[in-house]
C-alpha cells in the first residue's frame, strides 16, 4: 500500500480557466482599467497620453511580448513597463526608476480591481491531496499580469498556504510548453518528473509540455469559467493561447482527460493504481 501511495508526490496546477475562472466580459473590463491607469500615471510623468493612446501603446507591448511568448520564453514585470513607456512615449523617453512603483499599481492593479473568481472545487481538492502528504506545486504562463501580482490573488482567495512551490513565467524566462519549466518544477521539488502529475485545460501548454517534460498529464476539459467575450475575439490574449499551432493530436494525449476539477482526487487514484502495478510488473 505505501509503495502505491508514494508512485505520486506532487500534484501541479496551471492557474488560468483550471484554478481561477473568468466571467463574461472581465478581459474587457480589466483592460479598460489598465488604459485609464496608464493614462493617468503617464500624465503624471509629463507625458501627454489620452487613455486612447495607453490603449495603443498597450496593443504594441502586447505585439512585442507576443513574439517573444512564441518562442516559449517570457520577459519581467519590468521589461513589460519599459515596453509601455517606449511605445507611450514613441520612443523618445525611457523609464525612470522614481516611476516604476506608480506605474507597476496602475499596470497590476486591474488583476484586483476586476478579479478572476476561484474555481468552487479548488479548496476540497487542494485539501485531499495534503492529506495525502503530496506536494502541490503551480506552473503559470504569465500575461500582463505578474506573479507578483497573482500571488496577491492568491492570498486574498485564502489558498496560497496549500502551495509548496509557486512558478510564474516571468520570473523563470521560461514558458509553457517549453519542457524547461516543468523540469524546474521537478528539480525544486526534488522529485523524478514521472513522480508529478500536472493538471491544466490548455492542450499546448499544459498537456504536451508536460508530457514532453516526462510528467502525468491530466486535461481539464471544461466550459466553465471561461470570459466568452474574449473568446470571440481572434486577437485576444485567451484565444491566442489556445492555438495549437502544428502539433498533432498524438503529441497532445493526456493520461486522463476530467471534466471538472473534482475528478482529480479519482483521477490521481487511478494514476496511482496503474503507476504501482508498472512497478510491480
Amino acid at each position: 500500500m505505501n509503495q502505491t501511495r508514494q508512485a505520486i508526490k506532487a500534484v501541479t496546477f496551471d492557474l488560468w480557466e483550471t484554478l481561477l475562472f473568468e466571467r463574461d466580459g472581465d478581459s474587457e473590463r480589466r483592460t479598460a482599467a489598465r488604459c485609464l491607469n496608464l493614462a493617468k500615471v503617464l500624465n503624471g510623468f509629463g507625458l501627454r497620453v489620452t487613455v486612447e493612446q495607453a490603449g495603443s501603446a498597450l496593443q504594441k507591448t502586447i505585439s512585442s511580448l507576443l513574439a517573444i511568448w512564441d518562442t516559449n520564453k517570457d520577459v519581467t514585470h519590468m521589461d513589460q513597463l519599459r515596453l509601455i513607456v517606449k511605445h507611450a512615449s514613441e520612443g523618445t523617453v525611457s523609464l525612470k526608476e522614481e516611476w516604476v512603483d506608480d506605474l507597476s499599481s496602475a499596470y497590476v492593479s486591474p488583476i484586483i480591481d476586476v478579479p478572476p473568481y476561484l474555481n468552487p472545487d479548488v479548496r476540497e481538492v487542494l485539501a485531499w491531496i495534503k492529506s495525502r502528504n503530496m506536494r502541490i506545486g503551480l506552473v503559470c504562463n504569465t500575461g500582463l499580469t505578474p506573479g507578483s501580482g497573482l500571488r496577491k490573488l492568491l492570498s486574498n482567495e485564502g489558498v496560497i498556504h496549500y502551495f509548496d512551490l509557486l512558478i510564474y513565467s516571468d520570473e523563470v524566462g521560461i514558458r509553457k510548453p517549453d519542457p524547461g519549466i516543468f523540469n524546474l518544477v521537478a528539480q525544486k521539488l526534488s522529485l523524478k518528473p514521472c513522480e508529478i502529475v500536472h493538471v491544466g485545460d490548455n492542450l499546448k501548454s499544459d498537456v504536451c509540455g508536460a508530457k514532453n517534460a516526462g510528467f502525468k498529464a491530466v486535461h481539464l476539459d471544461s466550459e466553465e469559467g471561461r470570459d466568452r467575450l474574449a473568446e470571440a475575439d481572434p486577437s485576444s490574449l485567451v484565444v491566442l493561447s489556445r492555438d495549437l499551432g502544428k502539433l498533432g493530436m498524438e503529441q497532445m494525449a493526456p493520461d486522463k482527460t476530467i471534466a471538472s476539477l473534482t475528478m482529480v482526487t479519482k483521477t490521481i487514484e487511478e494514476l496511482e493504481r496503474l503507476a504501482s502495478g508498472a512497478t510491480r510488473n
